[in-house]
């Protein structure tokens, strides 16, 4: 029997884009509601008419973990636009570098040790506290949850050059905080769970990168299966109220009025847009106030499109030392075989960027070359083509400490209303992969429902 239920899906970014596609896979009737006029929500390609390029919002790491994100990309057929290097670079003020493994052998020596001056000592030290840190993901200390990354690091005995040159900058990619504030348990958290999949996989987790932009990755295959499985989608449609009768869904009101009819909904908005929808769920107390206490976290994404090459020698380098100004460059001519013709594009990342945030573009710009020209020799003399800032100032939830235990299932107590996003409850921290786990466990709870009772006449 054909399931008449009317599913609708509030918010159109990857969780939300995630649900629509497995619902539809599933043969169910969905509408999509997008408050934007576009798909995407924080991972979008943007445009550059005067240089006739599509660069993105922002650039995103993908790591062979992500098995949920995997699976919506087979979904949506753009599995293919993804790689994983061997290796990434380390890079010091006045050009020095160190190569940083991604896979096997390579990635176990940068673990215990990818600081061209670590004394043998140092890289003993570093050993045992790392075998010490992975012990203590698997097996967490009581008080884990109170300690800040950078308590933590200090209490594993850590030496300082292995913090510098690997642990400090990926605990920040990683939980999007500085080591100095941010959640020593949801570092640990998403280190167990790499571990766990490493076993389960049989292979260490490493970290890629998208070939194409992020329209095409995430979005284009989406419509294509919106369209095949007759998905209405609809833009500017911006909810304001989830209604629910006798323990079920009933529909969406929008901000103009509108009641869309629903049986069920996937309630997929960020924590930042979740306030007043949730209304009539009995719960919505306490998870409007976990919405609020996880907060949100800056980051500020730069395309740079400079007039010459700055020597990069790999598709994703770290800046060591660089004082939050920068954490990663990513250079665009190798990830996506891009033809600089008169110009180079490259990707500079800051995450927690609490400095940042409100300063004006220009400042950004000038700040991010002075950077570049220290580490890069070859930048010295390089001029910027065109700068595109792009400030996200409520980039994602925050996972400081104290957030321990916020983060919502995506069941409700109705069964008929589940929740999607990075920020519900999820084995991983604000990532991707977060957002499309959410979004298969919210689809399978809807799945799981019994089926709707046939009405005899």
């Amino acid at each position: 029997m054909n399931d008449p239920r009317r599913y609708v899906v509030i918010g159109g970014g990857l969780a939300g884009l995630a649900s629509a596609v497995w619902l539809a896979e599933a043969g169910k009737q969905v509408t999509l509601l997008e408050r934007r006029g576009r798909l995407g929500g924080r991972t979008h390609a943007l445009e550059v008419p005067s240089l006739h390029d599509l660069p993105d919002n922002g650039q995103h790491v993908i790591a062979t973990g992500y098995d949920n994100l995997f699976r919506y990309l087979t979904s949506v057929g753009t599995r293919q636009h993804v790689q994983f290097p061997d290796r990434g670079i380390l890079r010091w003020p006045g050009g020095r570098t160190a190569v940083m493994g991604t896979k096997g052998l390579p990635a176990l020596r940068s673990l215990l040790g990818a600081h061209p001056d670590m004394s043998p000592v140092d890289r003993g030290r570093a050993a045992v506290a790392t075998m010490r840190l992975g012990w203590q993901c698997l097996n967490q200390p009581a008080d884990l949850a109170e300690l800040t990354t950078d308590q933590w690091f200090t209490r594993l005995g850590m030496p300082a050059k292995a913090r510098e040159a690997l642990w400090d900058w990926l605990a920040l990619g990683i939980a999007a905080e500085p080591v100095s504030q941010g959640s020593a348990k949801a570092f640990a958290d998403v280190l167990a769970t790499g571990i766990r999949l490493g076993i389960k996989h049989r292979e260490a987790v490493s970290i890629g990168y998208p070939t194409t932009d992020l329209d095409t990755l995430f979005v284009s295959g989406a419509e294509r299966v919106f369209e095949r499985h007759g998905v209405q989608v609809r833009h500017r449609a911006v909810a304001r109220h989830i209604h629910i009768e006798n323990g079920a869904v009933t529909g969406v009101t929008l901000v103009d009025g509108e009641v869309v009819p629903a049986d069920a909904v996937v309630c997929a908005v960020p924590n930042s847009s979740i306030a007043g929808l949730l209304d009539d769920l009995p719960e919505h107390d306490e998870i409007y106030a976990a919405a609020d206490k996880l907060g949100f976290t800056p980051i500020v994404s730069t395309n740079l499109y400079l007039d010459r090459p700055i020597g990069t020698r790999a598709a994703m380098e770290a800046l060591i030392g660089g004082g939050g100004v920068i954490d990663e460059v990513f250079d665009r001519q190798r990830m996506h075989g891009r033809n600089p013709l008169d110009n180079w594009l490259y990707c500079l990342t800051t995450s927690g960027a609490y400095e940042q945030i409100h300063k004006p573009h220009h400042e950004v710009v000038d700040e991010q070359m002075a950077l570049l020209r220290r580490y890069y020799p070859q930048a010295k003399d390089a001029e910027v083509v065109h700068a595109q800032v792009v400030p996200m100032p409520r980039a994602t939830f925050s996972q400081v400490v104290g957030t321990e235990g916020l983060r919502p299932p995506q069941q409700t107590s109705v069964p008929t209303l589940v929740l999607a996003g990075d920020w519900t409850s999820t084995d991983w921290s604000a990532t991707m992969e977060s957002a499309a786990q959410s979004a298969a466990r919210a689809v399978d709870l809807l799945l799981g429902l019994p089926a709707p009772q046939s009405v005899s006449n």
